[in-house]
């Protein structure tokens, strides 16, 4: 299975036409979330996301309302939109959890889980060949400018424990494209732009 992920489009429809102009060859796109900015506009990226004919995998992100989100994929045939559920493509099984986890920005708009709701939404979900997180897991690809780490440890033990082949994340920007291995797990954080793996 060929793989197009993304994450952080907030509101770019430039970007969001470079995924799509892209798509071709893919089987499957993945979006990390943050299609919103502060909570509004999420659909200003998906409705054009809908246009592109393939399976599309997402999670919401910390600026996204996850009402919201659920609405513009309810009757989207294509769209599988995953908090703490999975659904199986192809044979591979992708896993899904959004939001900003731990909580660190208060803001009302802020869309968070906390590690304990995090690690159980994890758990209900079950195995996953390709775990789809907003966070990455604490310690990989979550750098921030200050060098401190703001991933999730739920989900870094859940990599650990589970050992999917990919982690595919965003939301932290300083972070974009950067990648690390946690076991067999190979994590990314994506950002904005076209990013492609191969599953078999």
């Amino acid at each position: 299975m060929r793989i197009l992920a993304f994450s952080d489009l907030h509101r770019s429809v430039s970007s969001t036409r470079k995924v799509i102009e892209a798509s071709g060859e893919a089987d499957v796109l993945v979006a990390a979330g943050d299609f919103a900015i502060r909570g509004e506009g999420e659909s200003d990226t998906v409705s054009l996301l809908k246009q592109c004919g393939k399976s599309v995998v997402l999670v919401h992100g910390n600026h996204d309302r996850p009402a919201e989100m659920a609405a513009l994929c309810a009757e989207w045939e294509d769209g599988y939109y995953l908090h703490g559920r999975a659904v199986t493509l192809g044979g591979i099984t992708f896993t899904g959890l959004g939001g900003e986890i731990p909580q660190r920005n208060e803001a009302e708009w802020n869309a968070s889980e906390s590690e304990e709701r995090a690690a159980a939404l994890l758990e209900q979900a079950g195995p996953a060949t390709v775990l789809v997180t907003h966070a990455p897991p604490f310690g990989s690809a979550d750098l921030q400018k200050d060098g401190s780490h703001h991933g999730s440890s739920a989900i870094a033990e859940f990599i650990r424990d589970r050992q999917p082949e990919l982690c595919l994340c965003g939301h932290i920007h300083h972070s974009w494209g950067e990648t690390d291995q946690i076991g067999r797990t190979w994590v990314q954080n994506l950002g904005p732009t076209v990013n492609w793996f191969d599953i078999k």
